[in-house]
């Protein structure tokens, strides 16, 4: 039987954050949770099939050098440009939102106390998309 389960990757250099997002959304539902400080960790584990990436934009702080959010955004729409990254910032700037929507992000969400809620809020859209997509196809079909 196929594991019903979200599975969600979180993407943040930032250990605390990272740990807190991890803690919030495995109290408040039933998801598969995988964490990553680098874009690069990310992309090596992009074979585990994500529904979910929620993933930080500046992703630089750790290692010298690192890809960037906005550069590991491309490297997963170039994989599979189906999955929906959530871009995660501390900088509440319109241009810094703008930047990651040009990319292909599916949302953009400033860090702040709300930033948990608006997730969720984001990923219960996402999940209600999809399944008027299935329907919509399944109605196709039978045409």
């Amino acid at each position: 039987m196929k594991n019903e389960k979200i599975k969600i990757f979180l993407v943040d250099d930032d250990a605390l954050f990272l740990k807190l997002l991890e803690v919030e959304f495995l109290e408040h539902a039933n998801l598969l949770i995988e964490t990553y400080a680098t874009g690069e960790l990310c992309m090596e584990h992009l074979s585990h099939n994500p529904d979910v990436i929620i993933l930080d934009y500046q992703l630089d702080g750790i290692q010298k050098g690192a890809m960037n959010g906005i550069d590991t955004l491309d490297k997963i729409k170039a994989y599979n440009p189906d999955i929906p990254v959530i871009m995660l910032s501390s900088q509440d700037k319109i241009d810094v939102a703008i930047n990651c929507m040009h990319h292909r992000a599916f949302d953009y969400v400033v860090k702040s106390e709300t930033a948990f809620l608006r997730l969720q809020k984001i990923i219960t859209t996402i999940f209600r998309y999809k399944k008027m997509e299935k329907e919509l196809n399944w109605y196709m079909n039978k045409m």
